[in-house]
């Protein structure tokens, strides 16, 4: 039977909800156990997929396709042995919509829907079948206890916990313990009144993880535990930390796997081996260089945007012993042709992203890349904006653009995969329209690699499985004129024989790719190709002194 470790927070938001569960989800495994992760989101929205990224950051894409909360980022970087699906996400809007096209197809006979215990019910449900199959599943509640939107979901775990027992369900509370420079105290009343406030729910914590800046004594430990009725040992103070990877070993140093096995039942498990995490932390705080690395976008004013890109390219630092300061340019600002921005950087990298603003500037960062010999990696959007950057001051194609942007342009280079098919007549014979029409790529597709590649030598294999979020691609009949100007076509979709890597074979390190490599990147295996383009960007370090 699966065993459920619930997940709230109090007193503010952004406490670290996500990354304090993954890191008792990767302790857990280290002891052995199946480990799933599963995170409720308060919202309306039926998923983050149509979210600004200024207001919600990054979207995370899982193998089977399903666009989620970046918190599930966290969660496989911090797990090795489970993967995310599209039962490990989701939110108000999505329960809503289910019950609610269940009322409409009779589903309930006529009987009025409610809160509960429709609402609730589903919740439950969706909660049981994302943990089906493993030891335990750590569920992550969004937002902050005493949230309106929230009520639903706490009443749901208030049910569940009923019904699964004390010998199979536990809930972890992340609580802030502010620090008060006047009276030199950190003051325990807000946590206090965040129990208080799961108390009235009927919902009683087992464990508390108490954010703080400071160091937290005996006394104010035996205190909380006194005034929230969780034990003294129960009490976890998770203290503002160097990095996210200090926090498995952080956590166990307090025993908190020890407290969830005692309480689960689990007998005889070997003792967390920790050594992977403390070899990451060891690489992270010992570099032999910083390399620069310009990230040209149009989000950079909310780094979360780039969530996953911003940690693989920390993972790739660890791979090469180097630390990777990442400098944010906005695309918009090349458009000025003033570059001088780009010059202190040893390496550049173009995201993914949508629209049409900031691709001028993103073309212009791409073609000083290319032109000055500097590193340069491509991502989804930065491969379309490679190829239409060569195509036009390389390949003789000054029109070439996308029709996302230019419906009228002489070389359509990136468009729907239905309008350059059904310019030619092969969209019945490709069978192609039900499947991609209109619609995104998303999730986990293969891809073949073209030996004698830089792309295929990265790699280290002909096959590669990879996970896309695109609607465009790119035209397969600009492939013979764009080859012949010298850019390399390295890997082709295994299905559709879509275009996914490009490469510039007289460049020192130029590849862009159509798909997301980095919500694959993971602290203690990094990314291959994250690794090679750091490696890259070490070289041209040490080449400039």
């Amino acid at each position: 039977m699966t065993h459920f470790i619930f997940v709230t927070g109090g007193v503010v938001s952004s406490l670290g909800k996500g990354i304090s569960a993954a890191s008792v989800a990767a302790l857990l495994e280290a002891r052995g156990l199946q480990v799933t992760m599963v995170k409720m989101d308060p919202y309306i929205n039926v998923d983050p997929g149509t979210m600004s990224p200024f207001q919600h950051g990054e979207v995370f894409v899982t193998e089977d396709g399903a666009e989620t909360d970046l918190d599930l980022g966290y969660y496989e970087r911090f797990l090795r042995r489970a993967k995310m699906t599209k039962l490990n996400n989701f939110t108000s809007g999505r329960v809503y919509q289910d019950v609610l096209n269940k009322e409409r197809r009779g589903d309930y006979l006529g009987g009025t829907v409610q809160v509960i215990p429709h609402i609730t019910d589903n919740i439950k449900e969706r909660v049981l079948r994302a943990g089906e199959g493993y030891d335990v599943a750590i569920v992550e509640i969004g937002g902050t206890v005493g949230d309106i939107e929230s009520l639903p979901f706490m009443e749901s775990v208030r049910q569940l916990m009923v019904e699964l027992g004390h010998k199979h369900s536990m809930l972890m509370h992340l609580t802030l313990l502010p620090y008060v420079s006047s009276a030199a105290e950190l003051k325990t009343k807000p946590t206090q009144h965040s129990v208080k406030e799961l108390l009235s729910i009927g919902i009683q914590p087992d464990i508390l993880i108490c954010r703080t800046e400071h160091d937290v004594d005996a006394d104010t430990t035996r205190k909380i535990a006194l005034f929230t009725n969780v034990q003294a040992r129960a009490v976890i103070v998770c203290k503002d930390a160097k990095t996210i990877y200090q926090i498995p070993r952080n956590f166990s140093e307090q025993q908190v796997d020890d407290l969830i096995c005692e309480r689960f039942g689990f007998d005889n498990l070997p003792k967390a081996d920790l050594s992977d995490w403390d070899q990451v932390c060891e690489a992270l705080f010992n570099p032999e260089y910083t390399v620069r690395v310009a990230m040209v976008g149009k989000y950079v004013e909310l780094p979360d945007a780039y969530k996953s890109v911003n940690e693989a390219l920390l993972h790739a630092g660890i791979q090469n012993r180097v630390k990777v300061q990442i400098d944010y340019v906005d695309a918009e600002s090349l458009e000025s042709q003033d570059l001088s921005i780009l010059s202190t950087a040893n390496a550049i990298l173009v995201p993914g992203g949508f629209g049409e603003r900031g691709t001028e500037g993103k073309m212009a960062a791409i073609r000083y890349a290319r032109e000055q010999g500097i590193p340069f990696l491509g991502i989804c959007l930065g491969m379309q904006l490679a190829v239409i950057e060569y195509a036009r001051h390389v390949a003789n194609m000054p029109e070439a653009s996308s029709t996302e942007f230019n419906r009228s342009t002489k070389y359509p280079l990136i468009g729907l995969i239905t309008e350059w098919l059904d310019e030619r007549g092969e969209l019945q014979q490709r069978n192609l329209e039900s499947d991609l029409g209109g619609t995104m790529r998303l999730g986990a597709q293969k891809s073949e690699l073209v030996a004698g590649t830089k792309t295929r030598e990265i790699y280290g294999k002909a096959e590669i499985t990879e996970r896309h979020r695109h609607r465009y691609e790119m035209n397969d009949r600009f492939i013979a004129p764009l080859e012949e100007a010298g850019l390399k076509i390295s890997g082709y979709s295994s299905v559709q024989h879509l275009v996914e890597t490009v490469e510039i074979p007289a460049h020192p390190w130029f590849v862009a790719v159509q798909f997301h490599p980095e919500f694959t990147s993971s602290p203690r295996d990094g990314h291959p190709l994250f690794a090679s383009f750091i490696d890259a960007a070490k070289k041209q370090y040490q080449k400039g002194q």
